[in-house]
């Protein structure tokens, strides 16, 4: 009788451990289950942005190191040849993530079921040419791309305009698109953010990863303002206030802004070319904290539709300070504004008036 109850004993054990490594691998083969591929657009794909960008996308950089990716590049004509070379060496590559490439000059094919979209393409000002010159060219090519995204895109898809001018660039796309929703349409200031932690890192010798919370308010231009009122750096002690660390005032207010403002042409002084590197690095990392979400307890600055939080003018796309869990960003509400930012505020804001009433003239 007891060899009995033993065998049972045995077996039920023998049975727990089947089921449960059954179970095992039942979960195992649902976690490494791969996703379904996310297709993302980069006009201006040929371009020095685009050429950096792409390997950066294909390798995960952008949407994580387990999210596989369908690439549709966009370009001129006259830029058709290059572009296919670009398409040839993502191929030679041999990225494990890069389910598909498509390259192409047909702004319909290009924009067809693109879950995420990078609006690199656009008008350079050319030396002699006048703002509204450059703004009517560029007005007509967004015209153009927001028509054939709302007709082909996905129905949520996530737009990040970088060509400049961006802010005014992204409102444009917006009424041109009104299907798709003014939050998923956004510009890239993440480039003047990433500038300012870097700036702050080589002026207090800290890694730049210890730095958080610089804000860019306002216009990608040279009246953005970034604000280091409500930055941080994770010290030994625990965060400091970037203003107590750096002990002057007189350079956070002038130089430091200067320098964050003027960057991108102090890099073509320097390289004889705009920043491609650091531009496609940026978008990456505006997209991946848009989808992934951002760190607690951190933001980002992201040019987004103004619903006239700090007092800025609705309808405005103007760099704020973001959270982003879900998918969805938030403008970071409650940040106290002393009267010097307040000025800087509203400077960047009145220069997107003059630009949003300038596009409209060029609509006219």
């Amino acid at each position: 009788m007891e060899n009995i109850v033993v065998f049972q004993k045995i077996l039920l054990v023998l049975f727990t451990i089947a089921f449960f490594w059954k179970l095992v691998k039942y979960m195992w083969s649902f976690l490494s289950m791969e996703k379904e591929p996310v297709t993302v657009l980069v006009t201006g794909a040929a371009g020095q942005i685009g050429y950096a960008i792409v390997p950066m996308i294909a390798r995960g950089a952008m949407l994580g190191p387990d999210q596989p990716v369908i690439l549709h590049m966009l370009d001129i004509e006259p830029a058709a040849e290059s572009l296919n070379g670009v398409k040839m060496e993502l191929i030679d590559a041999a990225f494990p993530l890069l389910k598909g490439v498509v390259a192409t000059t047909d702004v319909q094919e290009a924009c067809k079921g693109v879950n995420v979209a990078v609006m690199v393409g656009g008008f350079p000002r050319k030396e002699g040419m006048e703002r509204k010159d450059v703004m009517s060219k560029n007005v007509s090519i967004y015209k153009a791309q927001a028509s054939a995204l709302e007709k082909n895109a996905a129905a949520d898809v996530k737009v990040l305009v970088v060509a400049n001018p961006a802010n005014t660039n992204a409102l444009i796309l917006k009424e041109f698109a009104p299907s798709i929703p003014e939050k998923n349409i956004t510009c890239l200031t993440r480039l003047d953010h990433n500038r300012a932690l870097g700036q702050i890192s080589e002026k207090l010798n800290v890694h730049v990863g210890d730095v958080k919370n610089v804000i860019i308010w306002g216009n990608h231009s040279s009246t953005q303002y970034p604000d280091v009122n409500h930055a941080t750096v994770t010290t030994s002690g625990g965060e400091k206030p970037v203003r107590e660390l750096v002990a002057n005032d007189q350079w956070l207010n002038t130089e430091f802004i200067t320098t964050v403002q003027q960057r991108g042409a102090a890099i073509i002084k320097a390289r004889k070319l705009s920043s491609a590197l650091s531009a496609a690095s940026s978008a990456c990392d505006h997209i991946r904290d848009w989808v992934l979400g951002t760190p607690k307890g951190s933001w980002v600055s992201m040019g987004v539709y103004s619903d006239g939080s700090y007092g800025i003018q609705p309808g405005l796309v103007y760099s704020f300070p973001v959270t982003c869990e879900k998918g969805q960003w938030s403008i970071v509400q409650g940040l106290k504004i002393d009267e010097f930012s307040r000025g800087k505020l509203d400077a960047t804001a009145q220069e997107l008036i003059e630009e949003k009433s300038l596009a409209h003239s060029c609509l006219n």
